[in-house]
């Protein structure tokens, strides 16, 4: 059996060395490849219901520090939007002069966000209960030199992560059946008599059992009582 001399394990053991580090660099640099976009993520995407929305970014434009974004709802698939008052931004809505539908929310940074650190700026909005399963909310990001536009949706079959510059996208999950947010009062009147109903039998109920309860009590109260006087007289006789 040959054995290896101090260079050739010397080698041996750089080359794993440097291996082990491409290998870290990868896992490392995948997730902050990943991460280079302006990215949204909902709280509770549901097609009917309401839900707060962080949209956040952790670069710049080529490295040159941001100063604001600028986010345009779909069109379609919302009933509100309001954006969140958020420390060290400041907001300007943009509405339709006509329907007074939000067109655009700017948020701009009191101070330029560096390259490099995470930010985040948050919108409360409600879905229609009809919207479509998917929604683009595509963004501006403005930055002391230059712009990047994140407004590329992928084509069916093609994957999000291949765009340059995607829009974030946010996937509703369909209104639950039966959840009916329009109850009647009528309805609801009927069903708190109904409620008072059962509660006053149930106290009917209770009172009844309770007045058996001491019937029988005092029955044998007085049953007791006669027997002890019974035993006296007997006693007496004798």
């Amino acid at each position: 059996m040959t054995s290896l001399t101090p260079a050739p394990r010397r080698r041996r053991g750089l080359r794993a060395l440097a291996s082990g580090a491409l290998a870290a660099a990868l896992v490392i640099g995948a997730p902050l490849a990943a991460s280079a976009h302006v990215t949204v993520t909902p709280d509770a995407p549901v097609a009917g219901g309401y839900d707060v929305l962080t949209f956040a970014f952790s670069h710049g434009c080529d490295e040159s520090p941001t100063t604001a974004l600028v986010i345009s709802p779909p069109a379609e698939g919302l009933e509100s939007v309001v954006p969140t008052v958020q420390a060290g931004w400041s907001i300007d809505v943009e509405r339709d002069p006509d329907t007074g539908v939000v067109d655009a929310i700017t948020y701009t940074a009191d101070e330029p966000v560096p390259n490099a650190l995470r930010a985040a700026v948050e919108l409360s909005v409600a879905y229609s209960a009809d919207a479509p399963e998917t929604l683009a909310f595509p963004v501006e990001q403005l930055c002391v030199d230059g712009s990047t536009s994140w407004t590329e949706l992928a084509d069916e079959g093609e994957d999000p992560h291949d765009l340059d510059s995607p829009a974030p996208v946010v996937t509703l999950a369909p209104a639950a059946e039966g959840a009916d947010h329009g109850t009647s009062t009528h309805d609801a009147a009927d069903g708190d008599a109904d409620v008072a109903e059962e509660a006053a039998a149930a106290d009917g109920s209770g009172v009844g059992a309770w007045a058996l309860g001491a019937g029988g009590l005092l029955a044998g109260v007085a049953a007791l009582v006669v027997s002890v006087l019974a035993y006296r007289r007997s006693g007496q006789r004798r």
